[in-house]
């Protein structure tokens, strides 16, 4: 397995573990209860054609991401609890359940983000033109884009207050150390990977902060004179647009990352990474490592 797959893929957290991918299959390890880790691999149908298109293989990669984060959260949690004693038909109920859970999560997920992210400012740009002063087309972008920032920080940074998310964010880090460790091609060991930094250029993070400032540029070929709904429809209409610029921004900084020009341009998706990564354990590590060495075998 080549190191640019892992670097072209990477990883997430999960509940008490981490999901390492790549272009065909994943691998999760989660620390159970009883202290012993268990891994789950599985392969991922290649999208040999889409992986090949610049600009549409970043909305093929987010929408994947989305899913395949969403299941695997969903597994990770349901490893904390024992379930070996019951019935069949109790099992197969569950994964329907599951499934239920997933596709609600994911509808709940999308209208929250359209929420925070694009109605609330616009709207507050809107009534700042209104009610304020009245801008330009690129003023007007900058306000809702320094909006979208402001609430993106504050919502990490509240969830980084709670329990649970810390240790989230500590396996986050454990992931992000050890995909470091792999690329500069050391043995993946505890003590190597406690040597790296738990931020990376293409943590995901990073890549929604790029999102945020990729549609201020393109935003400002909207007409701000248009009514409110239909600057609103032509936002969430560019995100496909967005979302597979950003994602090649990533795949560039994430190639070149020890060139000083896209370190820079990285520099702020890194900070945010203060909030969403923590130091790492040396249990958590192995974990990370466990999730890695199952991925490229």
């Amino acid at each position: 397995m080549s190191k640019k797959e892992i670097l072209a893929a990477g990883g997430q957290a999960v509940i008490e573990g981490v999901l390492m991918r790549t272009k065909n299959k994943y691998a999760i390890a989660v620390r159970l209860p009883n202290n012993k880790i268990k891994v789950l691999v599985k392969k991922i149908k290649e999208r040999k054609f889409s992986a090949k298109i610049p600009i549409w293989r970043g909305l093929v990669m987010l929408v994947d991401t989305i899913v395949l984060g969403s299941k695997a959260l969903t597994w990770s949690s349901n490893q904390q609890i024992e379930e070996e004693k019951k019935k069949h038909r109790k099992r197969e109920k569950n994964k329907g359940i599951n499934t239920i859970v997933i596709i609600f999560t994911f509808i709940l997920a999308i209208g929250l983000a359209l929420l925070l992210f694009k109605f609330l400012p616009l709207w507050f740009a809107v009534l700042f033109d209104r009610f304020v002063t009245r801008v330009g087309n690129v003023t007007f972008n900058l306000i809702e884009g320094f909006v979208k920032i402001a609430i993106f920080i504050l919502y990490l940074f509240f969830i980084s207050l709670m329990k649970d998310v810390q240790q989230l964010f500590r396996y986050h880090g454990a992931e992000h150390k050890t995909v470091h460790c792999y690329q500069d091609g050391k043995n993946l060991t505890v003590k190597n990977v406690k040597k790296y930094s738990t931020k990376h250029p293409m943590c995901g993070s990073s890549f929604w902060l790029v999102v945020i400032f990729v549609s201020i540029l393109l935003y400002i070929l909207i007409p701000k004179d248009w009514n409110f709904w239909l600057k609103l429809g032509s936002r969430v209409a560019l995100l496909p647009l967005i979302a597979g610029f950003s994602y090649e921004f990533l795949r560039l900084s994430g190639k070149y990352r020890k060139n000083w020009f896209f370190r820079a341009l990285a520099w702020p998706g890194k900070l945010v990474q203060y909030i969403t990564t923590k130091e790492p354990t040396s249990k958590q590590i192995e974990v990370a490592i466990r999730s890695l060495k199952a991925v490229i075998k």
